[in-house]
């Protein structure tokens, strides 16, 4: 255990976070946590890229008082500046438009994208460096998983998006850190995170999930900048009668001491169990896209020669994920079968294949109608292992060829995704905001984002300067961008 936690064990749960997120040093920052965070963050802007002309981001920008505020901080893929506090807004509902941000099983939700957009406009403000950002990113992150292994998973079970509701407590954890905010003011703004956490599974699949992220990202960022002033929360506001924990959760379905129990030894961020996604849909797709993947590539399958496709999933996968006929582009993403129809079908899976009327394609709907899909029988719902499915393909010659995968969440741990894989990702995203010779100097710069002694040097690079209309600087609108996809959900 941390010293500071042990000799701080009778203080409110808030003030025990504010000690650790205070005293968080670089030189607990390892290699393999570097490594990780700037993967993450570099993952995190491309797909923020992606998502900043989705109709979603594009409403919010249209709204009287939204991004009208002062300031120096970038709304991504434009030339408009404004408060950090609208660009995290902005810029993180924009980072979850697409859903193609990394996520975390034991949070049951999306890690990065409540801390990227508003550590980046703070440091981008107050002209803070690539390292002290990176160091912020990983004690938020540490904070966020500590709490998510507190409520879950009755928490997520209950309807709450833990994206937002405990991600609020991430930001504020992170944005604490970067500026160097006392302990008792932390603690403050995580008192106040308490009473600014929401967002239910209700609105997902609609402009309102990730809306949730761009109003925690804001409500964390704003948390800090009121206790920074002197504004009070009571310190007891996580573990209250009626605090956060027995509110959220309710008594007896949550256990506090998960959040301290060897904090940092080793870092959340180094988890296996944090994965980015390689595919733009939902994630409990993707271990059958893997599967069927595969089945492509090493068993050379062409969708003409398959008689009929099963898909057999972790229970846990299938109840946002079994939609036999999607009707939407939207609807697509959450489809299992569609997803493996597609990867077998192409051999690959694409931002443009969740787009207009890719999931009406006459070779789609026919693999459709040979599909089925059912909960595996040898997953069981207590498995430690969560992220399993086994695609088999009946052939038109006879033959049956099967892939199998028992957990796989997302590319991350001992699977990431390779350097190629990063920057095909990172570009195919990119270019929807920036024009093609923008997205490479950047994607250099953020390669060593540690090195960045200003992070200005990198939030110049994300406003685009040459994509034809592109707005001048000050505009209130967007560059248009491809697509017409919305807002797309993933569920544990």
């Amino acid at each position: 255990m941390h010293a500071s936690t042990a000799d701080h064990q009778s203080e409110p749960i808030a003030l025990r976070l504010a000690h650790l997120i205070h005293d968080f040093k670089q030189s607990q920052v390892t290699p393999k946590a570097l490594k990780a965070a700037r993967t993450a963050i570099i993952d995190t802007i491309g797909v923020t890229l992606a998502g900043s002309a989705e109709p979603c981001t594009k409403i919010l920008l249209e709204t009287p008082g939204v991004g009208d505020g002062p300031g120096e901080a970038t709304v991504f893929g434009t030339r408009h500046k404004t408060s950090a506090l609208d660009a995290s807004f902005i810029n993180g509902t924009a980072s979850h438009a697409l859903d193609y941000d990394d996520f975390s099983s034991i949070m049951g939700g999306h890690h990065s994208v409540p801390l990227v957009s508003p550590l980046l406009a703070v440091a981008e403000e107050k002209h803070l460096s690539g390292e002290a950002l990176i160091r912020a990113y990983v004690v938020g992150i540490e904070t966020e998983i500590r709490i998510a292994r507190a409520v879950n998973f009755h928490h997520y079970d209950k309807g709450w998006h833990p994206t937002a509701t405990l991600g609020v407590f991430g930001t504020v954890a992170a944005v604490s850190h970067l500026i160097g905010l006392d302990v008792d003011k932390i603690a403050i703004a995580l008192g106040l995170a308490a009473s600014l956490a929401s967002g239910v599974k209700a609105n997902f699949g609609t402009m309102t999930k990730p809306l949730h992220v761009g109003h925690s990202s804001r409500s964390g960022l704003l948390a800090v900048l009121l206790a920074e002033r002197g504004f009070t929360a009571n310190p007891l506001a996580i573990e209250h009668k009626q605090g956060f924990l027995n509110a959220f959760n309710g008594v007896g379905n949550f256990d506090a001491s998960r959040i301290f129990a060897d904090w940092a030894a080793p870092l959340e961020i180094e988890s296996a169990l944090m994965g980015l996604k390689q595919f733009p849909c939902c994630g409990s797709t993707h271990p059958a896209v893997s599967m069927a993947l595969l089945l492509v590539h090493e068993e050379h399958v062409n969708a003409d020669d398959i008689e009929s496709i099963h898909i057999q999933s972790h229970m846990r996968r299938l109840p946002h994920t079994d939609n036999p006929n999607p009707q939407t582009s939207l609807a697509a993403k959450f489809s299992v079968q569609y997803a493996v129809a597609r990867a077998l079908l192409d051999g690959t899976l694409r931002l443009s294949h969740f787009e207009g009327d890719a999931h009406h394609e006459p070779r789609i709907l026919d693999l459709l109608k040979i599909t089925r899909t059912n909960a595996h029988p040898d997953m069981p719902e207590d498995s430690p292992h969560q992220f399993g499915a086994e695609v088999s393909l009946t052939l038109r010659d006879g033959r049956t060829v099967t892939r199998r995968v028992d957990d796989m969440i997302g590319r991350g741990g001992d699977n990431p995704l390779s350097a190629d894989e990063l920057w095909e990702k990172f570009n195919d995203c990119s270019k929807r905001a920036l024009a093609p010779t923008e997205v490479m100097p950047l994607y250099e710069r953020l390669e060593s984002l540690e090195t960045v002694a200003d992070i200005s040097q990198i939030t110049r690079l994300l406003a685009s300067r040459s994509l034809p209309g592109n707005p001048a600087a000050g505009a209130k609108t967007f560059a248009p961008a491809p697509g017409n996809t919305l807002a797309e959900t993933w569920v544990p």
